[in-house]
């Protein structure tokens, strides 16, 4: 693995606000051979090594085959971010980061860093999907392949819900003065997390105690050590901006007619399209629907009980093999 960062000043964001700088930082695995290129986009909470697990000779993704670039989105704490530049903001002051800014900016990185052109394939999970969608619209020459699991083009109204329903967890806390926090939000990160929890795995996890096949004792140590001590690591201010360019996420917004159908039917690329049978905020019934809209698409449930979490399975080896398999057959197809 080479970790770098990558610069670029001036940037205009979608929300209308300039950046003076704005910087990427990246991982690699594996070696460039000229069209072995894979685009890993992150999710939400999530920085490159909390998902660089599956990238391994055995893996979903192997580095022996493929050149494997992940890049940090704008807003997780490591590319540009609040928490890391005093000229971001939040919704409340009329900034946001969109989709759409990450993919212009990754691809001038892969451009200026690499001399990458085409991608070989971009692979998301969730917010992942979402920026993989966003390249396939515009980008559609510069994208052979497309792997989207657990994530729509566009946040749905009862994913709206759930997101609404986490930010005003968290900035229900003392410490928020209406624009930013003034201290640690003590509540508000467990309120979150407890939240975050109900919604990312099914109630058959719940149910057959999962959780303590984990090693976990009891639930309230599943929800303290497996939930909240993670959401803990992030500075609020960038949990939050990460929900707003989730809330903005629409495909649609690519055209100057908004047609979110018609951006989904531009999609040229090869695209797998992946479902968990029990993910509550991305849903199967979503997930095909715009599938449906897709010229190249195929569309495959993974049938687990870990909800959401079932498209990032690194605690669920049989989840895992379903992607493995269903990623290498996309690969090996021209």
């Amino acid at each position: 693995m080479t970790v770098g960062t990558w610069q670029t000043h001036n940037f205009p964001l979608a929300c209308g606000v300039t950046l003076p700088t704005l910087k990427l930082v990246y991982a690699t695995y594996g070696e460039y051979r000229g069209d072995n290129a894979i685009l890993y986009p992150t999710s939400y909470g999530a920085q490159h090594p909390d998902i660089d697990w599956l990238i391994d000779p055995k893996g979903i993704l192997n580095p022996q085959d493929w050149f494997v670039i992940i890049i940090n989105m704008l807003g997780n704490g490591l590319s540009t971010s609040p928490s890391n530049d005093r000229h971001c903001g939040l919704r409340e002051t009329g900034f946001w980061f969109s989709h759409w800014d990450n993919i212009r900016a990754q691809a001038q990185l892969l451009e200026e860093v690499f001399g990458i052109e085409r991608l070989a394939l971009i692979y998301g999970w969730s917010m992942g999907a979402q920026q993989a969608y966003y390249w396939g619209v515009p980008f559609g020459d510069r994208v052979q392949r497309i792997a989207a699991l657990c994530g729509t083009a566009r946040t749905t109204d009862h994913n709206r819900l759930f997101l609404e329903s986490l930010r005003a967890a968290l900035t229900a806390d003392p410490a928020w003065d209406g624009r930013r926090f003034q201290g640690t939000p003590e509540r508000g990160y467990r309120a979150f997390s407890y939240i975050y929890a109900s919604w990312a795995a099914s109630q058959a996890f719940y149910r057959q105690g999962i959780y303590r096949q984990l090693g976990y004792a009891s639930l309230e140590e599943y929800l303290q050590q497996g939930w909240e001590a993670n959401y803990r690591r992030h500075d609020p201010h960038d949990l939050l901006a990460m929900i707003d360019t989730w809330l903005n996420c629409d495909v649609g917004s690519l055209r100057p007619d908004g047609d979110y159908a018609a951006a989904l039917g531009q999609i040229t690329a090869k695209t797998l399209v992946m479902a968990a049978s029990t993910d509550l905020y991305f849903t199967p019934e979503n997930c095909e629907a715009e599938a449906k809209c897709i010229p190249h698409a195929r569309f495959q449930v993974i049938d687990s009980i870990w909800g959401h979490r079932a498209g990032n399975p690194r605690q669920s080896p049989a989840d895992a093999a379903v992607i493995r398999n269903a990623v290498a057959e996309l690969l090996a197809s021209s």
